[in-house]
């Protein structure tokens, strides 16, 4: 029977999810043996750089010319393209400040060196080409991808939560750490599947998987305001993570305006 070609790619980011990969020491032989892993440069420097796949999995965001190319090679040699991280598919942190020029950014990062890098303003994937799903999470959850991996061979789609992290905090019966003890947190505007993690342990959801579908974000804005956070904390920590979302783009162009 032949295996399922698969290939594990990563653009500009942190490696995370490759690594969260790599940690599926339980797991990791199982999925061997039922994929052909064509392509895992973090694993091995015995890679098909041009033959067919049937899956490829693609980490990072789109910060240089030459991944633009590169992407659209993968996508061009893949059957499904999946997005892994938040970077992948809501642009991550490298996108947080896309509204600033990048001659700017690259000077107060690298000083007189910052000429020697050719960037453009990071992107999703999406944003170049057919995104055919989408594991979000910085990094993504291991439960997730070993999730999605017999899906994806099977022909499905998996199915992820389609509510916030706030659901997963009352389920948890958390103390709310936003109404209660007036933190800034995140978890009514992202996506589940976290387990609520971070308000688990007193920390306030920071946004890292992307905004959940219909995410309320006037509402939340609103009651941040009550609160007394500033509309500068509001919109950086909007930012941190899914800047490009169109669901946060309204909120912060109007931040621009004010």
């Amino acid at each position: 029977m032949v295996k399922p070609k698969i290939g594990i790619f990563g653009l500009t980011g942190c490696s995370g999810e490759q690594i969260v990969i790599l940690n599926c020491e339980d797991e990791l032989l199982d999925i061997a043996g039922a994929v052909d892993i064509r392509v895992f440069h973090t694993a091995t420097s015995d890679n098909d750089e041009e033959g067919p796949l049937d899956i490829a999995f693609v980490e990072g965001s789109v910060v240089k010319p030459e991944e633009v190319d590169l992407l659209k090679k993968i996508r061009k040699r893949s059957k499904l393209l999946v997005a892994i991280g938040t970077c992948a598919t809501w642009g991550g942190i490298p996108a947080m400040h896309n509204e600033l020029a990048r001659d700017e950014l690259c000077k107060a990062v690298y000083g007189g060196n910052g000429d020697c890098f050719e960037t453009i303003p990071p992107q999703p994937l999406r944003t170049f080409v057919k995104v055919d799903y989408a594991i979000s999470g910085c990094p993504m959850e291991k439960e997730d991808f070993l999730r999605a991996i017999p899906m994806l061979l099977h022909g499905d789609l998996p199915l992820l939560p389609n509510y916030a992290v706030c659901t997963e905090c009352k389920m948890r019966e958390n103390e709310c750490l936003l109404v209660t003890r007036g933190q800034l947190c995140l978890g009514p505007l992202t996506q589940a599947g976290c387990n609520a993690r971070c308000p688990s342990y007193g920390v306030a959801c920071c946004g890292c998987r992307g905004p959940v579908d219909e995410a309320n974000v006037a509402s939340e804005v609103k009651i941040l305001e009550e609160k007394g956070f500033t509309l500068v904390d509001i919109h950086n920590a909007l930012r941190t993570f899914a800047a490009p979302a169109q669901a946060l783009q309204a909120e912060l162009g109007r931040g621009k305006n004010e």
